[in-house]
């Protein structure tokens, strides 16, 4: 296994990790907005050590880096809040497999707007994950159900929101280096979540027995899984990094099940197993058809 693919599963190990520990604040009491931001500006200070070692390429004098690492946070505000919402709202194994169902609306939103072209093997694909949501959630049977409507959307929303951060990163990075648009992204993700977020929680928190908790979330869920990401990303396969990003929802339904003793029924296994199956399978197939063509010479 390349050191890349390493970086990115070592991520998406932290990310599933992150989830369980914010189910664990949740449950004891703390708000989703409150648990965010403090995974947002922990998140923050581990970026402004990595910009310190590396203040090269910073791009904080190019406005477009401002604006679109702006989107970026508010992307990952969104993600954050949006994903511990949903888990407060039903159980982190539904709240991450949601979360990663999200491409799936992303392609109906492109059919929409036509920035997409739709095609019957995509259907056949948004048709098993609806599927697959369908068993996952248990909608089907209201009366045992622990997910709610809330739950749900939010869970989606989060994945949504993640697509948004995607997309200012991808802007700004022609014109900065990865840790400088992360240092804007996070401030934006701590200044929001501070304002909206209920500060007397927040307050509370520095003193509270579950600060190292608080630690735990911040450097697992966004400082050190954030700069290992994006180094794996830089040395490994997009089609290959998706497969392995699978470690995230895997990793915070073992935790649910194993640490916070959530329970799966046997549909919702299989919700699950179809969900991300096919997420995958379709982001590979995606990425496979956007690969540029080169004529004479042999396939890469």
């Amino acid at each position: 296994m390349s050191r890349g693919t390493v970086c990115v599963a070592l991520a998406a190990f932290c990310w599933g990790v992150s989830g369980g520990i914010a189910g664990i604040l949740i449950t004891g009491g703390w708000g989703a907005l409150v648990v965010s931001f403090y995974r947002g500006a922990i998140g923050l200070l581990i970026v402004l050590v990595w910009l310190a070692l590396q203040p090269r390429g910073s791009g904080f004098s190019n406005p477009r880096v401002w604006f679109w690492s702006v989107i970026a946070g508010i992307g990952v505000a969104g993600n954050f809040s949006f994903y511990f919402l949903s888990i407060a709202q039903g159980s982190v194994a539904v709240a991450a497999t949601l979360m990663y169902s999200a491409p799936i609306f992303v392609y109906l939103v492109s059919f929409t707007l036509r920035l997409e072209r739709p095609s019957a093997r995509k259907w056949a694909a948004i048709a098993v994950v609806m599927l697959g949501i369908l068993l996952l959630t248990r909608v089907y049977d209201i009366g045992t159900s622990a997910v709610t409507f809330v739950g749900v959307w939010a869970g989606l929303l989060a994945g949504l929101s993640y697509a948004l951060f995607i997309f200012g990163f991808k802007y700004a990075a022609p014109h900065a280096s990865p840790q400088g648009i992360l240092v804007i992204a996070f401030a934006v993700v701590a200044i929001l979540l501070l304002w909206t977020g209920e500060q007397t929680q927040i307050a509370a928190a520095l003193s509270s027995s579950d600060w190292p908790l608080f630690v735990g979330l911040g450097v697992l869920g966004a400082g050190l899984s954030f700069v290992l990401y994006i180094i794996g990303l830089n040395r490994t396969a997009s089609t290959l990094a998706s497969i392995v990003a699978m470690v995230e929802p895997v990793t915070a339904a073992l935790f649910g099940v194993v640490v916070l003793n959530e329970q799966l029924a046997g549909p919702q296994v299989l919700g699950m197993v179809l969900i991300l199956v096919t997420v995958t399978a379709l982001s590979l197939y995606s990425q496979r058809q956007r690969r540029p063509v080169i004529n004479p010479g042999p396939k890469r």
